[in-house]
């Protein structure tokens, strides 16, 4: 069997190619730069270049806190109605927290 170089494929010729498919159009946006500046979906943080927002801090926190909480209450520190207070009272503060931000300009 013969071996096949680039130049026998016509394939990648470039008349060819370009009879085939029409070279890209340099003031057409693709589809990843449409997806990188629609807007993040209600309920769902979407963390844009690796910073975090408001938000976002919110939502990595509140399981270390709840795990804390737990924690302090199986040692004895806290009892039932304490802990139920402390609970609430990190709920409504990360919640709080994170709609605290300043508002975008749309």
């Amino acid at each position: 069997m013969p071996a096949t170089h680039e130049s026998d494929l016509r394939s990648l010729d470039r008349r060819r190619m370009y009879s085939i498919f029409p070279p890209p159009d340099p003031e057409e946006r693709l589809p990843y730069e449409l997806l990188e500046e629609r807007p993040a979906p209600r309920g769902l943080p979407v963390p844009r270049y690796c910073q975090l927002g408001r938000k976002e801090l919110a939502a990595v926190l509140w399981l270390p806190a709840v795990l804390l909480l737990l924690t302090a209450a199986a040692l004895g520190w806290l009892d039932a109605p304490s802990t139920f207070v402390a609970g609430g009272v990190v709920a409504v503060g990360l919640i709080g927290f994170a709609l605290s931000g300043p508002r975008q300009r749309r």
